[in-house]
């Protein structure tokens, strides 16, 4: 493994050609096999697909790929990866296709390339709640289908992040925020330290840049001074190792910048009142080194109470693994000392790109990554919450605290003795979450080292817990989740009560669907034929009749809407059977359903005439939407869409009001409807102009514009016009959308 930081430390004066002989350098360094030709393949195909283009900087565009690949070269990845680094821009931003990245190179290859892609793709714009959540969910699918996807994207994020000085403002900020919330934490988590640590540092630069700048002088004009205290350390930690016959490495260095920061800000201290601002680090050769040089350390210097960790014996969840303890200087300085053997030095640093190694036999076949199952257990919990939920802001809010690892953790036993890792002032419920969510939900009491205890009891490291349960519990209380720390245990508290609730919803639909078909004098079993309920599944999107009848309950779809489905159906597959009788039921039953009002703007609504019908404002439903009308006192019939909020929260003492309807509508006649659309985009010169002329070319006036800005520089157009199809309405948005700085769009429904 290269020192210091990864990737080349100035490329400003070097040429595409002198990166690409660096790059060859260092794969030879580490890599078991001399051929690296297809990795020049992949360099030269690079060169020529971006030939032309230039980074902001003015420089070839290949030099950046040529830049991401070293780094990737200096986490030693395998040559799928560095081909994948190289070849990372070229399905984006030149004319190559996926499946010419495939040929070339193999599907290995192109599946790394194409979710890249896709991340690169993602906005992780904090102003659009459900666009960040849906962009999170993409990126954690592209990171189960293969990691080295986001090993790649963060040395991509890595190298942006050193040249992020040609950028805008306003776009710096927005690139350091999201590296801040996102990228750093899912390094941390892989436990990649030399990328976590560049990515923290860079995002402060531009996050905070007058106060990135004042700690980096404070550090800067003490340097000399620092230094010197240091090589004090270092030379007397080293005397006593050798005199204790304990061979080891001895080195030493200021915290970086983010760290410091984060330490002065959540103590609310100065540079000065940090007192673990140095770290010396030993490196031996065992296990059992590591503790007689912590017996050393100890004899030598005095150990500040609390302040011994030992993440040996419990490693963290990315499975870092070191003893720190935080000494006193003689003349009162303090400092810390972290003590590990080289290889828990590598995965420190390089976390599971140390464990995508692998051994080259002498046929050429090699072995997958190490170890990676234990630190992927996290990205798993993720996935499973992805399809446990569907509340967008609860997803993110778990996996922003998820991904935050800042925390300490606390260490617990369980009574046979098994280490359980929570978030640092977790509590009994916490704990029994972790173990299962059978014990959880069944969990009625709790045992802190033998002794009863209140559920909501803050755990301390050693505590040995016991968890109480009975089949008898009624399951979680939502008091639980003022309580709990651990996003899973509030994930798991979460779904059970929406579990309670869909059920509950479950037995609502059945019995409304059931009382809407003998209103009608239609038997309810003979339309319940498995390939009749897949049909109406389909048709509203379900994945099952449970989840559909839970629709229905909670009054997201209406009970005569399924039932006429189900009736459609049945009459399609049963067309040759129909006799005399039915016939004659159908085409009474038709001419009923023409009955409309003539002056209805298109709609047809059932079994009534001669009533005046009019759209509602709350939701402007037009042609295409699914519809439902409702009997208003005096005033006819209000239409409004199925999903209306109005509708899906009408009491149940009013559900009786509501009446079939649905769209009649002759194209020729050029019926309009009016429509409003919120555009979410970047504050610029000429952006309403821009949008404007999306209306103009289509020849559709806009009845009325609103246009308000944010303090963030994000300005929300709304633009209300007449429109004569849902089909037009999607054309218009999709062509808004493509509108430059436009981030997000939507229908208004009122």
């Amino acid at each position: 493994m290269v020192k210091g930081r990864l990737g080349v430390e100035n490329h400003d004066h070097m040429t595409p050609d002198e990166l690409w002989n660096e790059l060859a350098v260092r794969v030879r360094k580490y890599h078991p096999s001399d051929d690296i030709s297809q990795i020049e393949k992949a360099y030269l195909m690079a060169k020529a697909a971006h030939e032309g283009q230039a980074r902001k900087s003015g420089e070839p565009y290949i030099i950046h790929p040529l830049c991401v690949a070293i780094i990737l070269a200096d986490l030693e990845l395998d040559k799928e990866s560095i081909i994948a680094g190289l070849l990372h821009d070229v399905v984006e931003d030149t004319k190559m296709t996926s499946a010419e990245v495939a040929e070339a190179f193999g599907a290995e290859v192109a599946v790394i390339v194409d979710g890249v892609t896709k991340l690169t793709q993602l906005n992780y714009s904090t102003d659009k709640l459900d666009k960040q959540a849906e962009n999170l969910r993409k990126m954690f699918l592209a990171m189960a289908k293969d990691i080295r996807v986001i090993l790649v994207k963060l040395a991509d994020r890595l190298h942006n992040m050193r040249t992020l000085q040609y950028m805008k403002p306003e776009k710096q900020k927005e690139k350091a925020r999201e590296t801040l919330d996102i990228y750093a934490p899912i390094a941390q988590r892989l436990g990649i330290s030399k990328i976590k640590v560049e990515l923290d540092d860079l995002s402060l630069k531009y996050l905070e840049p007058e106060v990135f700048k004042t700690l980096e002088k404070e550090i800067s004009d003490k340097a000399e001074k620092n230094q010197q205290f240091i090589d004090d350390v270092v030379q007397e930690v080293k005397s006593q190792m050798e005199e204790s016959g304990i061979a080891c490495q001895v080195n030493g260095r200021v915290k970086h910048l983010f760290s410091i920061y984060r330490k002065m800000v959540n103590q609310d201290k100065t540079l000065d009142q940090i007192y673990d601002l140095f770290a010396v680090r030993i490196i031996v050769e065992t296990v059992k080194d590591c503790y007689a040089a912590l017996g050393v350390i100890h004899e030598m210097f005095t150990p500040i109470p609390g302040r011994f960790k030992d993440y040996i014996a419990m490693p963290k969840e990315n499975m870092y693994q070191s003893l720190h303890t935080t000494l006193i200087f003689p003349g009162g300085r303090p400092f810390e000392i972290q003590i590990r053997t080289a290889e828990m030095h590598r995965i420190a640093e390089y976390g599971i790109a140390a464990h995508w190694k692998y051994k080259e036999a002498s046929d050429g076949k090699k072995t997958g990554p190490e170890q990676e199952e234990e630190k992927l257990n996290w990205l798993r919990q993720i996935l499973e919450w992805q399809q446990d939920m569907s509340d967008n802001k609860e997803f993110i809010s778990l996996i922003k605290s998820d991904l935050n690892l800042f925390n300490d953790n606390v260490y617990c036993f369980s009574p046979a003795g098994d280490v359980v890792t929570l978030p640092a002032n977790s509590t009994p419920i916490d704990f029994a979450y972790m173990i299962h969510s059978a014990v959880g939900n069944t969990m009625v009491g709790a045992r802190i080292n033998g002794k009863l205890v209140p559920i909501e009891t803050p755990l301390k490291n050693g505590d040995r817990v016991e968890i109480i349960t009975s089949q008898n519990s009624k399951g979680p209380s939502r008091d639980w989740l003022k309580v709990v720390k651990s996003p899973q245990a509030r994930n798991r508290i979460n779904q059970w009560f929406r579990q309670q609730l869909k059920e509950d919803n479950i037995s609502k639909g059945k019995s409304l669907l059931d009382a809407y078909a003998k209103s009608h004098s239609k038997q309810l079993s003979v339309y319940m034929k498995p390939e009749f309920i897949q049909g109406v599944c389909n048709k509203y999107g379900f994945k099952d009749w449970d989840s559909l009848m839970a629709a229905v309950g909670h009054g997201g779809l209406r009970e005569g809407q399924i039932m006429n489905k189900l009736v459609d159906l049945y009459n399609k597959a049963h067309e040759n059977d129909l006799t005399d009788e039915d016939v004659l039921e159908n085409v009474a039953a038709d001419g009923r359903r023409q009955k409309k009002q003539e002056n209805a703007g298109g709609i047809v609504v059932y079994g009534v005439h001669d009533v005046a019908v009019r759209f509602s404002k709350c939701c402007n439903p037009i042609p295409g939407d699914e519809i439902v009308g409702f009997v208003t006192r005096g005033r006819g019939i209000t239409i409004h869409t199925t999903d209306c909020v109005n509708i899906i929260n009408l009491p149940e003492s009013e559900r009786a009001r509501l009446i079939e309807a649905e769209w009649h509508v002759d194209e020729e006649e050029g019926q309009a409807y009016s429509a409003t659309i919120k555009v979410y985009a970047r504050n610029r010169t000429g952006l309403l102009v821009d949008i404007s002329r999306v209306f103009t070319e289509r020849k559709i006036d806009m009845s009325a514009v609103n246009v308000r800005t944010s303090r963030q520089g994000t300005a929300t157009v709304e633009v209300s016009f007449e429109i004569h199809s849902r089909e037009e309405l999607a054309a218009i948005m999709d062509r808004v959308r493509q509108v430059n700085g436009v981030e997000d769009i939507e229908r208004s429904r009122g």
